[in-house]
């Protein structure tokens, strides 16, 4: 979705304007025609890559919603705009200086001492966005990675962590997320498709959620939530009644109710781990088994449906609030 360059640090944006400033110097006679040379290339160099770095980040006031919650949650929309101002602050006055100096140098007995004072200030100026620098290419590994999302019909598979979801979307897609029998094993969202006649259908992994208020959610619940907010077209919300994940079954159904309450999606209910645990008439939903594979065709052919069902259901609510 996003390919966002290596933001390069203060020093060496430094190093490469300063050494590339000596060559333009380099076949003219020392003077006011040097130091002139030498101080352009110098800025230019500067301005030109922090203003790159700028244009290369997305928009951050348009880019789609769910995008726009990941990016908050993981690296902070608010620090972000802070960082880019603040790089694009340090080109309009590198800019600035090296204009004005330009224009002082015909004013002047010696050149080169109008040089060093513009080289000093710029040095101070990007000394202090070296910071910024650091944490906007941190940044942009964290943005690079997310996953790439597409308007298909989509299903997303929630629950409790270790409930058997990344061993469902295994089973089905080839998506191979990482299994294994801790929580939390799903740092993010994990995309995977499937092909049905002429139609591709979008299987998202999302990370554990546990049954807590959102504010003590941690960074890969908040990611879960935000895709379960504004992706997909129904929930598989998957139960395991064996006690094996490291939570019980109230505790998994309580947390179901409470996202029925607020995600505005249909959900289908799977009791997993059917191999090894006789069905419960308490609990409502398909009976499957991501080990065994019994039942997971049946769940998966009625996810299916339910999300092509909502997609077109959506289309055409679109299509009527754009009509005249």
């Amino acid at each position: 979705m996003f390919n966002i360059s290596t933001v390069p640090t203060a020093q060496e944006l430094l190093d490469k304007a300063f050494r590339k400033s000596v060559r333009a110097r380099a076949g003219k006679r020392a003077g006011k025609r040097a130091d002139k040379a030498m101080i352009l290339t110098a800025s230019n160099i500067l301005v030109d890559n922090l203003r790159m770095v700028v244009r290369r980040f997305p928009n951050l006031d348009s880019i789609d919603e769910y995008y726009s919650d990941t990016i908050d949650t993981l690296v902070g929309i608010d620090k972000l705009k802070i960082s880019l101002s603040s790089v694009s602050w340090a080109a309009s006055k590198i800019y600035q200086l090296s204009r004005a100096a330009i224009g002082r140098l015909d004013r002047v007995q010696d050149p080169a001492v109008v040089r060093r004072q513009v080289y000093g200030r710029i040095g101070s100026i990007m000394r202090e966005i070296a910071a910024d620098l650091d944490f906007l290419n941190e940044a942009r590994n964290t943005i690079n990675a997310l996953p790439h999302v597409t308007n298909e019909p989509t299903i997303l598979v929630g629950g409790y962590p270790n409930v058997g979801k990344s061993s469902f979307v295994s089973r089905i897609t080839k998506a191979r997320p990482q299994i294994a029998s801790y929580p939390f094993t799903t740092k993010g969202v994990i995309v995977g498709h499937i092909q049905c006649a002429d139609q591709r259908y979008q299987i998202i992994d999302l990370p554990g959620l546990l049954d807590r208020p959102l504010n003590k959610r941690n960074p890969i619940e908040l990611q879960a939530i935000a895709a379960l907010k504004h992706l997909g077209d129904v929930v598989l919300f998957i139960v395991d009644p064996t006690g094996s994940c490291g939570y019980d079954l109230a505790e998994q159904l309580h947390l179901l109710d409470e996202l029925r309450l607020e995600i505005m999606l249909p959900f289908v209910v799977a009791v997993n781990k059917a191999d090894i645990m006789p069905m419960i008439a308490t609990i409502e939903g398909y009976r499957m088994s991501t080990k065994s594979g019994e039942g997971v065709d049946e769940v998966l052919n009625y996810l299916l449906d339910k999300a092509a069902e909502h997609k077109s259901q959506a289309s055409a609510m679109a299509q009527d609030e754009d009509a005249p």
